[in-house]
């Protein structure tokens, strides 16, 4: 198996590389490509999306490969086009959205994902951004690391914040995230509830019971177009006055200048972001300044244990192909 192991500066070359070692030893001959995510943004390449690299790179790396692994990689019509002897695209990330599915389908080309490769690390980094706006965490680092306040009002009742233990906690969707999510906050003694109307009978509560119980909401929903929007004015006004909303699902949940206006009337506590409606938030975003308010730059998913993780599952869908055996996570088995 002649395989292409085109990596970025996250899921490198040579975890996939190793991966793919681990997996055929030497029944594999690996080329490696690195693409320059995440020092250069991902972005749309001709009809793919979030895609790292160009075209022309692709046509040259892949020539003579029966395989590709990857995560960024712009896997167009143009470049199957010229990479007549390819079996398959793995691609290290939950979704193939930098790769061409009609068009790999039509060339025979099966493509495999990395379902669940992410859910870890995104269930922990919820949790992390909870305690971080409950208890004002990235505020008072702030306060003493950058202007030398010790910060004694901090501990005036008004300043403190909640924590985790007996606090309603409402999670909006109980998939792979979202059931991990609640596992660890049972674990802190947290009251939660769940909402996912793809469960058997929707979960534990109706959404706006959840959001009239829960003083935290977190979001764990795919993006679909049905639920573009869906926490908006209405639904935070339903909250408890001071609850948090935490968000590292997709931005494009929450209708962000609603958001913004239940914080600045002081409606909500704070909120945790970690997703944006655009990415980057651009720099007149009313979000950046407002009290409460904690911002990560989309890094949820973003572990060692997650790039060694999605290295190895893509390693072992070349290894099935090579066996001729049935792939695990593909979209278009044929």
């Amino acid at each position: 198996m002649r395989v292409l192991a085109a990596g970025d500066r996250f899921v490198l070359p040579d975890l996939l590389a190793g991966a793919l070692d681990a997996e055929l030893g030497r029944a594999a001959e690996v080329r490696r490509l690195e693409l320059p995510w995440p020092e250069v943004p991902f972005g749309p390449v001709a009809e793919v999306d979030e895609a790292s690299g160009d075209e022309d790179t692709m046509i040259g790396a892949l020539e003579g490969m029966d395989a590709c692994v990857t995560q960024m990689a712009p896997v167009t019509a143009k470049v199957l086009d010229n990479a007549p002897g390819l079996r398959l695209v793995a691609v290290a990330r939950g979704g193939p959205v930098n790769v061409d599915l009609a068009a790999a389908t039509a060339r025979g080309v099966r493509v495999c994902y990395a379902p669940g490769r992410n859910a870890t690390a995104t269930a922990e980094y919820t949790v992390g951004l909870m305690l971080a706006v409950l208890r004002r965490i990235p505020e008072t680092h702030a306060a003493l690391a950058g202007r030398r306040e010790w910060g004694g009002r901090y501990y005036s009742y008004e300043a403190t914040g909640l924590e985790l233990e007996g606090t309603p906690v409402g999670l909006i969707g109980g998939g792979a995230v979202g059931g991990r999510v609640a596992r660890i906050l049972a674990g802190f003694g947290a009251d939660v509830r769940v909402y996912d109307p793809y469960l058997p009978g929707g979960g534990d509560i109706g959404l706006e019971e959840l959001l009239r119980r829960s003083r935290v909401v977190s979001l764990h929903a795919r993006l679909t177009a049905e639920n573009r929007g869906m926490i908006g004015a209405r639904e935070l006004a339903l909250m408890p006055p001071g609850s948090v909303l935490v968000n590292c699902a997709r931005g494009p949940l929450v209708d962000e200048d609603a958001l913004c206006d239940a914080l600045e009337s002081g409606h909500l506590m704070g909120a945790g972001l970690d997703t944006f409606a655009v990415e980057p938030p651009p720099a007149g975003s009313r979000l950046f300044g407002l009290p409460g308010v904690v911002m990560t730059p989309h890094l949820g998913g973003a572990s060692r244990a997650v790039a060694e993780r999605a290295a190895r599952i893509v390693a072992a869908e070349v290894g099935r192909l090579h066996r001729g055996e049935p792939l695990a996570h593909c979209l278009n088995p044929g």
